[in-house]
C-alpha cells in the first residue's frame, strides 16, 4: 500500500470512529459553550435578572457550578466574590441559636446522596462546613427559626457556591426567598399549600374534587425543602435550583401541581374515599422526574393562570409580608435589613392572629351564660390584655368581629 493508500485508510477509519453521535455531541458542546459565554455576559455587564430567568428556564439551565458561582448570587441578590469575614465579626463569638441542637442532628444526616466519590474523612470535612454555614446564618440573624428539611437545601447551596459565597447566599435565601418557612409558626408555610388546590381546580375541576378529601400536607417536605429533600440526583437538584431561584416563590407551588396533573390517570385510579392512600402516593415524587417538561409546563401553567386570577380568592387571602408576594420582582434590589423587616411585620401578624383565635375560642367556650354585662367585662378584659402586649392597633376591628359573634350566640 502507498503513501496514498495509507492516508486515504486513516481518513476512512477516522470517518468510521467520528459517526453522527460524535457529530451530535459536538454540537451539543459547542451549544453549551455558547450558552455559558451568553450567561457570562448578562452576569458581568446587564446583570439583566429577565435575562436570566429566561436563561434558567430553557433547556440545561446554568449548565454547570461554575456559571451557577455567578448567577446564583446574583438572582439572590448576594455577593458573587468570596466573602472574608473581619475578625472583629466573628460569628463565634455570637450567642448561640436556640435550635443549634436541632442543626447538628440534621447535619450527621446530611450528604447522604451526594457527593458519592468522596471518603468518609472528606464528607466529615463537608458535615462542618454546613453546619457553620447554617449556625452562622442562624447567630447573625437570631429571630430566624430552624426547620427540619434547612440543611437540604444549604447542603445543595454549599456544594454549588463553595463555603466562602454560600453564607451570605444562604442569609438571602432565609430572609427573602424563604423566610414563610422560617417563621415561628407554621402558619405562613401552609398558606404555599393552600394555593394548590386553588391551582388545580383552575386547570382540572374534576381531579381537584378527587383528591378534595385530602389535605395538601402532602407537598410541605417538597415545597418546604425546594424540592432538595426529594430529588437524590445533584444534578438535577442543582438544575432545578437554577430554575426555582430565577423565579418569584408561588411558582415552586404551580411546580408541585404540574407534577400532580401529570399523575391524573395514577390518582384517579385510586378511590377518593382512601385519602391516606393518596397521601401516600402524592407525598412521593413520582421517579424518574423529567425535569425539562415539568419546568416548561409550570410557565405556561403560570401564565395561564397567574396567581391574582385564581379561584376561591385565594391569593386575596396570603399575607402582602409572605414571600409569595415580596418575591413578585426580583429580590436582587432587596436588602437583608429588608427581609428582617417583613420577617417583623410577618411576626406580629401571625400574633395577633393567634391573640384573635384564642379570644374567640375563650368567647365561644363561655358564650352560654355570657350577658350584655359578661360582654361588657370580657371586652374590658380583652382590650387591657391586647394594649398590654402592644396590639392595641387591632382593638377596633377585633371588638367589632367579637361583638358581632356575641350576637350570634345570643339568638
Amino acid at each position: 500500500m502507498d503513501g496514498n493508500d495509507e492516508a486515504t485508510a486513516d481518513t476512512n477509519a477516522n470517518a468510521l470512529r467520528h459517526g453522527p453521535d460524535d457529530d451530535a455531541g459536538l454540537f451539543a458542546q459547542s451549544r453549551q459553550r455558547s450558552k455559558i459565554r451568553e450567561i457570562m455576559a448578562v452576569c458581568k455587564e446587564t446583570r439583566d435578572g429577565s435575562a436570566l430567568a429566561t436563561l434558567a428556564t430553557s433547556p440545561g439551565g446554568f449548565v454547570d457550578d461554575e456559571t451557577r458561582c455567578w448567577t446564583w448570587p446574583l438572582l439572590l441578590g448576594s455577593r458573587v466574590t468570596p466573602c472574608v469575614e473581619r475578625a472583629s465579626q466573628r460569628w463565634q463569638d455570637l450567642p448561640r441559636h436556640r435550635d443549634e441542637d436541632q442543626v447538628k442532628l440534621d447535619v450527621n444526616r446530611s450528604f447522604i446522596y451526594y457527593p458519592s466519590n468522596e471518603s468518609e474523612k472528606q464528607l466529615d470535612h463537608r458535615k462542618e462546613e454546613l453546619s457553620d454555614a447554617i449556625t452562622q446564618v442562624l447567630r447573625q440573624h437570631p429571630m430566624l427559626c430552624y426547620f427540619q428539611g434547612f440543611h437540604d437545601i444549604v447542603q445543595v447551596i454549599l456544594l454549588v457556591l463553595g463555603k466562602d459565597r454560600a453564607t451570605d447566599a444562604v442569609a438571602h435565601l432565609s430572609l427573602l426567598r424563604i423566610r414563610d418557612f422560617m417563621l415561628p409558626s407554621l402558619s405562613p408555610s401552609l398558606a404555599h399549600l393552600r394555593l394548590l388546590p386553588a391551582v388545580l381546580y383552575a386547570v382540572d375541576a374534576k381531579l381537584c374534587q378527587h383528591l378534595s378529601q385530602v389535605q395538601p400536607f402532602f407537598a410541605l417536605a417538597a415545597t418546604l425543602t425546594l424540592y432538595a429533600h426529594d430529588i437524590e440526583d445533584y444534578g438535577d437538584i442543582a438544575r432545578l435550583f437554577d430554575f426555582l431561584l430565577a423565579q418569584e416563590a408561588v411558582v415552586s407551588v404551580y411546580l408541585f401541581a404540574v407534577i400532580i396533573l401529570s399523575r391524573k390517570e395514577e390518582l384517579l385510579d385510586i378511590p377518593a374515599d382512601e385519602p391516606e392512600m393518596l397521601h401516600f402516593v402524592l407525598s412521593k415524587l413520582p421517579k424518574p422526574l423529567d425535569l425539562e417538561a415539568i419546568i416548561s409546563r409550570t410557565m405556561h401553567l403560570f401564565a395561564s393562570h397567574p396567581p391574582e386570577r385564581l379561584p376561591f380568592r385565594a391569593w386575596a387571602k396570603v399575607s402582602s409580608h409572605s414571600v409569595l408576594k415580596t418575591t413578585r420582582g426580583s429580590i436582587a434590589g432587596q436588602t437583608l435589613e429588608d427581609g428582617e423587616r417583613l420577617f417583623a411585620k410577618q411576626a406580629q401578624q401571625l400574633h395577633r392572629e393567634e391573640m384573635r383565635q384564642h379570644a374567640m375560642t375563650i368567647l365561644w367556650r363561655y358564650r352560654r351564660p355570657a350577658g350584655s354585662a359578661g360582654l361588657a367585662i370580657f371586652i374590658g378584659v380583652l382590650a387591657f390584655a391586647l394594649r398590654k402586649k402592644g396590639l392595641d392597633g387591632i382593638i377596633p376591628l377585633g371588638l367589632r368581629k367579637i361583638g358581632e359573634l356575641f350576637a350570634v350566640m345570643r339568638r
